[in-house]
């Protein structure tokens, strides 16, 4: 099974991006994305690198492009989906070590539980209750909690301005509401909630359907087959790649560990019976 970072919205994508970017001369993107979100820093770097190249960038959501990448989405100018594609929740998550090993939890969840505790807790019988989770929150959490929640709000906010509503009288209002949508955990229950294209036109986003153009379509889902096909049958775990064939391609490496056999579990060789000796006796004349 591959590790969550190797797939995710990271640093280094910044990297394959100027890679695979280099020597392109068109001022206008379509970025095909299928990803399930990673980095809120990661997707900001992008966002800042990609809008800095291109005039115009034009989104493709052949299946899902969720959390970090639904931002990275909503920078775009227009976003084309099918009937089959979906965006994602935007609320932060954070990855704690607890007492049943590490966990990806909503930074608003972790609001929304410590403010349970403070009513709770002025039961003193319920302490006991309470403390086992309380001990696993640091110094800064909730601090932390509220700045990365209202960062997703606001960096969505202000690229839907931006570009997506541009020169819009509306824009500001629009872009207010539909982030703040996206980053309110309790819309959506789950991080990992499918939000299909009309849900999403339904709050004001431009959804462009991918079935208008055949052709396009066609092309579209060739290249996501494809791609999907090739993680399948290789050790590639993520690919960032433009029109011209240059790719900067994530491997994950399996290595084979052969198991030596213990004296326990080699296999025991039948014991002679007492009377049958280990070699044959002599005769006697």
């Amino acid at each position: 099974m591959c590790p969550p970072e190797l797939i995710s919205v990271a640093d280094e994508d910044i990297q394959g991006l100027m890679e695979v970017i280099h020597g392109v001369k068109e001022t206008a993107l379509d970025l095909i994305i299928h990803s399930p979100g990673g980095s809120l820093a990661a997707a900001d770097a992008c966002v800042q690198y990609l809008r800095s190249k291109f005039d115009h960038i034009r989104v493709f959501v052949p299946h899902a492009a969720m959390s970090a990448a639904t931002m990275i989405a909503c920078a775009a100018d227009e976003i084309v989906m099918g009937k089959h594609s979906f965006l994602g929740p935007i609320d932060p998550q954070f990855i704690m070590n607890t007492s049943l090993g590490a966990r990806s939890i909503p930074a608003q969840a972790i609001l929304e539980q410590f403010e349970i505790a403070k009513k709770e807790c002025h039961d003193p019988a319920q302490l006991p209750v309470w403390l086992p989770m309380l001990q696993q929150y640091g110094p800064d959490l909730l601090v932390q909690c509220n700045h990365v929640s209202e960062l997703s709000r606001k960096l969505v906010e202000n690229w839907l301005m931006t570009y997506m509503f541009k020169g819009e009288a509306s824009g500001p209002e629009k872009a207010s509401s539909i982030s703040e949508w996206l980053a309110t955990h309790a819309n959506f229950k789950m991080h990992g909630k499918y939000i299909n294209r009309d849900m999403l036109r339904n709050q004001g986003l431009k959804i462009l359907d991918l079935e208008a153009d055949k052709l396009q379509q066609d092309h579209v889902l060739s290249i996501f087959h494809a791609t999907t096909h090739t993680f399948s049958n290789s050790g590639a775990v993520k690919i960032i790649e433009n029109h011209l064939g240059n790719a900067y391609i994530n491997h994950m490496q399996q290595i084979l560990v052969q198991q030596i056999a213990t004296p326990s579990q080699m296999p025991k060789q039948p014991r002679r019976p007492p009377d049958q000796p280990p070699f044959p006796k002599k005769k006697t004349r």
